[in-house]
């Protein structure tokens, strides 16, 4: 990609360190910068803060954490970072080990950080092949953590600015030396930063463009979990020279539950410190029985359909009735070119009664709870339905008799079904969680061009910056958000310094 610089307004405001993107990375990268005396502005182009860290299911991993000491595990970084790439398999070369370590030392202070931030957890949980327990779960819901650390960063005297959508990085000769921000009344301004820009903007999960250039036609018609991580961060450092690593790798697609029409009251809680102590120790000290129907609300709604459902006999048919792919063979691939981009999970009464206990569940948090199919009948009535035959299924979910039973008659053998009752589950629709597409960047989380130089005033953190880190295993991607963002805000901090000093007083580089 060609760098290019033009002809810009002059800036309307400098400060220290400007942000971009206001999720977890972003307001980590905010709070650290403020903190080390940087006067910070965060823009976000969204109503408010949140990113895909407020999507997410809200799982951190990290050693030597408290949580770990309670309960008698001992732990290291570099434990953590050798066990890292089995979560990789025959991708493992492809990871940024130089990053990875940067991430695995990272965390046991970024952990602590999140606590005195007033976020609290769960866990550890096990998830091999981590050799002891690490992924630990925040409380109430994800959103605890754009909540405290929001507050946070007000506190610090960061100047959050939402409604303000960033659509070019001002470059020179010298580098990058600010951006220009469309904001809420249509207007644009350019703001520059002494310091440097952070661009914390997340992935591309949620753009055609960069998908169909990365990963192909198909992925490109699949949506993303979050529909505004259009990959604007790494768009705009392309156009200073910047490069895109490990762009074709992603989580997904997978298939997932349509989210109910209202949200429900486990993702409304408040996130309270005073609940997530309460709710903390029920983790702890209440009964199953009492607490299990309250996880159910979680994993019946945010998580996946266990594919081991088709492998058992389960049918994916479209919205007539009929059956468009081998479900065995990458269904989710297929989805997106049914009508309305959605289908139904079929089954019958044999499959029914092997998903009502251990170990066949329907979804799962793991190291948590398992979700079966008496659980999404009683908390998803939404994506539920069932009948003592075909006809009757077909017409309570608007599907064509005919053709649901010619897809019912195109399996034979112990995957065949037959036996009442049977049970549509869904809609369900394919998604990416994330994608693992970042800029490449040093261990200073400077961004890097095509010469393997500094791009001058220019830094990424989270999933923008991720730099072809592989980050598999549940709870690695808010670690690097949280740890990345940090360290890339008192980096740029430092340099905002440094930018202040007179040219005889600074430090020889």
């Amino acid at each position: 990609m060609q760098t290019r610089t033009r002809l810009y307004p002059p800036a309307d405001e400098t400060v220290d360190v400007l942000v971009i993107g206001a999720g977890g990375a972003g307001l980590a990268a905010a709070i650290e910068a403020a903190g080390a005396g940087a006067r910070v502005v965060l823009l976000e182009k969204n109503a408010a803060p949140g990113g895909s860290t407020a999507w997410s299911i809200g799982s951190v991993s990290a050693s030597q954490t408290p949580h770990q000491r309670a309960q008698g595990i001992e732990d290291t970084p570099q434990a953590h970072w050798e066990d890292m790439p089995g979560f990789a398999g025959d991708l493992a070369g492809r990871d940024n080990d130089a990053l990875r370590r940067v991430l695995c030392d990272a965390m046991p202070d970024t952990f602590q950080w999140l606590l005195d931030s007033g976020i609290r957890f769960m866990g550890p949980m096990p998830e091999p092949p981590h050799r002891v327990p690490r992924m630990h779960n925040v409380l109430p819901n994800s959103r605890s953590f754009i909540y405290h650390l929001t507050r946070r960063a007000r506190r610090c005297g960061v100047d959050i600015r939402v409604r303000a959508r960033v659509t070019e990085l001002v470059l020179d000769a010298h580098g990058v030396r600010g951006a220009l921000v469309e904001q809420a009344d249509g207007t644009t301004r350019r703001i520059d930063a002494r310091g440097g820009v952070i661009l914390t903007a997340g992935d591309f999960t949620n753009s055609p463009e960069l998908k169909a250039r990365f990963m192909g036609p198909q992925e490109a018609k699949v949506d993303a979990v979050n529909p505004t991580a259009t990959g604007d961060g790494q768009r705009m450092a392309e156009r200073c020279g910047a490069q895109i690593v490990n762009g074709d790798l992603a989580l997904g697609p997978e298939i997932r539950f349509i989210a109910p029409a209202k949200e429900n009251f486990v993702r409304r809680l408040p996130p309270w410190r005073s609940l997530a102590a309460v709710m903390q120790w029920s983790m702890k000290h209440v009964p199953n029985a009492i607490l299990r129907p309250f996880l159910m609300k979680f994993l019946t709604t945010a998580l996946a359909p266990a594919l081991a459902l088709f492998e058992d006999g389960a049918l994916l048919v479209n919205t007539r009735g009929e059956r468009f792919c081998d479900e065995t063979d990458k269904p989710a691939y297929r989805l997106p070119d049914q009508p309305d981009g959605i289908g139904y999970i079929v089954i019958d009464g044999r499959i029914a009664e092997r998903y009502s206990r251990w170990p066949h569940f329907i979804s799962t948090a793991p190291g948590v709870a398992y979700a079966y199919l008496a659980d999404y009948r009683r908390n998803r009535p939404d994506v539920y339905r069932e009948a003592d035959t075909l006809e009757g299924l077909a017409r309570i979910t608007g599907m064509d008799a005919a053709a649901l039973r010619a897809s019912m008659a195109s399996v034979s053998g112990d995957r065949a079904l037959g036996r009442a009752p049977f049970i549509a589950l869904g809609p369900v629709r394919a998604v990416f969680v994330h994608s693992e597409g970042g800029l490449r960047v040093d261990a200073e989380h400077r961004v890097i061009d095509a010469a393997d130089q500094p791009i001058a005033g220019l830094y990424a953190a989270g999933s923008t910056g991720q730099g072809g880190l592989l980050l598999k295993g549940h709870g690695h991607h808010l670690a690097w958000a949280f740890a990345s963002g940090r360290r890339a805000g008192r980096l740029a901090a430092a340099a905002s310094r440094g930018a202040s000093q007179p040219a005889a007083l600074r430090e020889p580089a």
